[in-house]
């Protein structure tokens, strides 16, 4: 009697689930961060909203970059 062997293309729900809880804290947190470091940078040079709205537009493009290599790793075997 043989058992069969798990396929390695398929991932268990729970390890995927636990692999990815993060993603959206970290894509949150990283908008956070750059509106926050735009906001001190904009009331250290006066330039009003500017700054801030750079740094958010950076935060979420780097925390959808870092989401995408993420989500788009093949699985591990």
């Amino acid at each position: 009697m043989t058992a069969e062997r798990p396929d390695p293309t398929k991932r268990d729900a729970g390890v995927g689930g636990m692999e990815f809880a993060g993603v959206g804290l970290q894509f949150a947190a990283a908008i956070l961060l750059f509106l926050y470091a735009g906001k001190w940078l904009d009331s250290k040079l006066g330039t009003a909203p500017l700054f801030l709205i750079v740094g958010v537009f950076v935060g979420a493009g780097g925390g959808f970059y870092s989401m995408y290599r993420k989500l788009m790793r093949p699985p591990r075997s």
